[in-house]
């Protein structure tokens, strides 16, 4: 009998001890059956999370991250019909005052001191603007400066504890690289969408004077622009500007503004009220086989110059129309687009070097920038 009992005890004693690695290591395995709702419908329950950690695969610590320094921005401003003035459209439909017409956009909380990097856009000709946290809080912002040939604003709001989000290396970004947009789509509410870098450096878009955008298929929709492109660390890759649409919303191509780009412009904005780039004069052309035959130019590669402001930089330096630029300050220039960015780049006032193909024969002239002008804004 003494026997039998002590085997009794040993065969509890190491189901007990199963059942407990079980429970600790595969709790899976134990997992009840469909459990049924208070509507009588038969659901499936997952076993209680034993931490915090998020699934492999899942976005959420990012979000987390990066989702409360994004703000949604409402703008109101007052618009007057083009005829209002018009004796005979007052006589028809009498007298039409201002009427408010408002816009939808998102931010990004870069700073604690309350400075918002939004797209120019967004901002553009607002007689008011507000700015809503994802804690509820609101609060009036003002436009410290704006650079509308990068599309970029800089706002500011007066508030304590603000969340701020961490500025990521745009330039270690790769085709592939897994994203998130953090944004106020239709006004709907923050929402994250993910998606992958589609392509980098994309120009000739005819969005911005200054275009290297990276494109990505995360959903982008009205009332994005301006909001976070985000790595999978929640870090800040690019500010959401545009997207490719025949329906108005997203179909996979939208643009973002490296972060890069990105700060450059807000230092200068903050720094002096706006962004200081060089200026030589002149108009280029990306080269062809057609401009290079009219202006006699044996040339393959680099920008052509069609014309020249009489007086500017460029002329003062003996640069012609038919000259091709091939490098500024040792940076080669294949396209527009490199030729406006390194010319940008340029500190007015300073000489640099730009060489030259004209003709048969390659020369090198030194420029001394001046500054770009502003682009005016519309009202």
């Amino acid at each position: 009998m003494k026997r039998y009992w002590l085997l009794f005890s040993q065969a509890v004693t190491v189901l007990l001890a199963a059942y407990f690695v079980v429970t600790t290591l595969q709790p899976g395995w134990l997992q009840r059956g469909p459990a049924t709702s208070g509507t009588g419908i038969s659901l499936i329950e997952a076993p209680p999370s034993s931490g915090s950690q998020p699934a492999a695969g899942s976005f959420s610590t990012a979000a987390r991250k990066a989702a409360p320094a994004v703000v949604s921005i409402n703008t109101s401003k007052e618009v007057r019909h083009p005829r209002s003035d018009d004796p005979w459209f007052q006589f028809f439909f009498g007298d039409q005052g201002p009427q408010a017409q408002t816009g939808l956009g998102s931010g990004v909380i870069i700073s604690p001191d309350g400075y918002i990097l939004t797209n120019n856009h967004v901002v553009e000709g607002a007689d008011e603007i507000e700015v809503t946290l994802t804690d509820s809080r609101r609060a009036r912002a003002t436009v410290i400066g704006t650079d509308p040939e990068t599309d970029l604003a800089v706002l500011k709001v007066q508030l304590d504890k603000l969340p701020v989000i961490v500025l990521g290396d745009s330039d270690k970004l790769a085709v592939g690289d897994q994203v998130l947009a953090i944004g106020n789509p239709f006004g709907v509410g923050q929402t994250v969408t993910s998606g992958i870098v589609s392509a980098l450096g994309r120009t000739h878009l005819g969005i911005n004077t200054f275009e290297n955008f990276i494109q990505t298929d995360a959903a982008i929709n009205p009332g994005n622009s301006g909001g976070a492109l985000v790595d999978v660390n929640g870090n800040l890759m690019g500010i959401n500007t545009a997207i490719y649409s025949r329906s108005g919303g997203s179909m996979g191509i939208g643009f973002a503004i490296p972060v890069s780009t990105a700060k450059q412009v807000l230092e200068g904005i903050v720094r002096d009220g706006q962004v200081t780039r060089g200026w030589i004069g002149v108009e280029p052309n990306e080269l062809s086989p057609e401009l290079a035959q009219t202006f006699g130019v044996k040339a393959t590669e680099g920008v052509i110059i069609t014309g020249v402001l009489q007086g500017g930089p460029a002329a003062q330096a003996g640069i012609r129309p038919g000259d091709v630029i091939l490098k500024v300050a040792g940076k080669s220039t294949d396209n527009v687009s490199q030729l406006l960015t390194a010319v940008a780049a340029l500190q007015p006032g300073q000489a640099a070097s730009f060489e030259l193909q004209r003709g048969d024969t390659q020369i090198k002239v030194s420029v001394v920038p001046g500054t770009r002008p502003r682009v005016q804004q519309r009202r």
